[in-house]
């Protein structure tokens, strides 16, 4: 049995009240699995993005349960979840979300709490595709799959229990977002990373080992890909 590593419990968050309340996640229960690629898939307000956020400590619920390794972070104070935050959780945005003033090597080293020893942020650079010479570079001066490639390395260095990838090939041609989606996959099959990934693109949950859909804040289905494609090979 793989290790569980998180788990979602009965989890609501309601805006309003009376009959203009929106339900944007309505009791979602489920687990997470260490070293899986999960896909959390469905249309723009089905409630992914509201859960993804939560999961991340950038939001909180009207209800439920968040327990990573058996800590319910629902229950943090602000000091907690910033620590969170920054210690176990990675982030793949849309849109990169790189701060501009600073270079490419210089933003991963940003997700670090303590001194780059190790020259580790050099090493994540390495690890996407990125040479000495990228690290120089600003995000201005990168196109955008070098700068998702930069996002990746950020999330990656610091070893974080889970990475959380939002629309991580929205920003990106078909070409460039299938790159993007094959390192993700290398991620998880050699360095047995945990990656959840919110996506509206159907085709990209082929990958995944297991697939969970959402509708109108509840979880419509869920299935496992006993033969997940491969991410070169997918589609859309």
């Amino acid at each position: 049995m793989a290790e569980r590593i998180l788990e979602i419990r009965n989890l609501k968050k309601y805006y309003g009240k009376g009959e203009s309340q929106v339900k944007a996640l309505d009791g979602v229960s489920f687990d997470v699995y260490k070293g899986e690629m999960l896909v959390l898939l469905g249309n723009s307000g089905c409630g992914k993005s509201t859960l993804l956020n939560i999961i991340g400590g950038m939001d909180s619920p009207t209800e439920g349960e968040v327990l990573l390794n058996g800590e319910d972070i629902t229950k943090y104070k602000d000091k907690e979840l910033t620590r969170y935050r920054k210690e176990k959780i990675g982030f793949i945005f849309q849109f990169y979300n790189l701060l501009p003033d600073l270079t490419a090597l210089e933003n991963v080293r940003m997700s670090l709490l303590k001194k780059d020893e190790g020259h580790l942020s050099e090493k994540a650079l390495e690890a996407v595709g990125l040479g000495a010479n990228k690290g120089k570079q600003y995000p201005s001066q990168m196109s955008g799959g070098e700068q998702q490639r930069v996002s990746i390395a950020r999330a990656l260095v610091k070893g974080a229990d889970i990475i959380l990838c939002d629309e991580p090939t929205g920003a990106l041609d078909d070409k460039t977002g299938r790159k993007i989606l094959e390192l993700l996959q290398e991620i998880v099959r050699e360095k047995g990373q945990t990656l959840l990934i919110v996506t509206h693109t159907t085709p990209i949950a082929d990958m995944a080992n297991r697939v969970i859909t959402l509708r109108n804040g509840k979880i419509e289905k869920e299935r496992v890909n006993e033969h997940p494609l491969e991410a070169k090979d997918i589609v859309w």
